[in-house]
């Protein structure tokens, strides 16, 4: 018995599967190399109005100095985060506003959480990866977005050349 071909939907769902793959790969290694790079960081947002504003609060974090020379620094400083929220202007609800870092719940409902501990965050930040998640407690948007730390390097060699 011969077999019949695959429908054309499932081929086209499984290449852009495919595609998708191989661009997420790429856009993480770009991140990856960065100049003066040490970390590579996940930014998930969560609880947002739309996927949109979703993003535009992950690039404000992914974006901020701030954020970024803590992560360097290996500082579990998730004020930072807190203020780059507030500067992307798109709506978060103060009072259910959750923040975790390497999986460790630090706020909840806008508040720290009872009996938080940070040396596993601390312990966390000392490694390769770094692991932020932020709900906003205002909706169903989501994002994912990458970075990379700001370090010392990035500034040897961007300062070490003229063009």
């Amino acid at each position: 018995m011969k077999k019949s071909p695959a429908p054309v939907a499932k081929i086209l769902r499984d290449f852009r599967r495919a595609v998708e793959e191989v661009m997420v790969e790429l856009a993480q290694l770009i991140v990856r190399d960065g100049e003066g790079a040490s970390k590579f960081v996940t930014i998930k947002i969560r609880g947002a109005a739309s996927d949109g504003a979703a993003r535009r609060v992950g690039l404000a974090i992914a974006n901020s100095p701030l954020v970024k020379t803590a992560i360097a620094g290996e500082d579990a400083n998730w004020g930072r985060v807190v203020m780059a929220v507030g500067k992307a202007g798109e709506r978060a609800d103060r009072d259910r506003l959750c923040i975790a870092i390497g999986g460790v719940d630090i706020t909840r409902d806008g508040q720290i959480v009872d009996g938080y501990d940070e040396t596993p965050v601390a312990q966390h930040m000392k490694g390769p990866e770094i692991d932020i998640e932020v709900d906003l407690g205002v909706g169903k948007g989501k994002s994912t977005v990458w970075t990379c730390d700001l370090t010392h390097g990035y500034i040897d060699i961007n300062g070490s050349y003229r063009s």
